[in-house]
């Protein structure tokens, strides 16, 4: 009996596992802004150019090539902990660029606004684990 209930969790395990932020990155991949930086001084609309390394682009919405994936902008928000296992949302703080854009123009109100770049899954997860760029501080004028 006590084999039959570590096989069953084990199978449990297995089907939980692979839910949400289980698609696997590339070793050393790094997602960064190219020409933004900690600090910069910039005017509304900003444009942003987003860069990765180790791993390529794809579309949201299409399962596949392996190691590959999309950009996602978090404005004054954070994703960490569980949210990391979970589809990123779509608002003001979370811009989703699921077709593959490597850059876009911004609308910012003024003042100061932290920055992030997460790299999504097909389905808008974070991969396994999570490809993140550094958080960076602008002010707009």
């Amino acid at each position: 009996m006590k084999n039959l209930l570590v096989g069953a969790a084990f199978v449990l395990a297995s089907v939980v596992g692979v839910q949400a932020g289980e698609t696997p990155s590339a070793p050393n991949a790094k997602v960064y802004f190219v020409n933004l930086k900690d600090g910069d001084v910039v005017t509304s609309p900003v444009f942003m150019q987003f860069g990765l390394s180790g791993m390529g682009i794809s579309p949201a919405g299409v399962e596949g090539p392996e190691n590959t994936g999309h950009h996602h902008l978090i404005i004054d928000e954070a994703i960490e902990g569980e949210e990391l296992d979970y589809a990123i949302d779509s608002d003001e703080q979370h811009r989703h660029f699921g077709g593959g854009q490597t850059e876009a123009l911004i609308e910012l109100k003024p003042g100061k606004h932290v920055l992030q770049l997460v790299l999504g899954d097909w389905s808008h997860v974070p991969h396994n684990p999570p490809v993140m760029s550094e958080r960076i501080t602008i002010t707009v004028k």
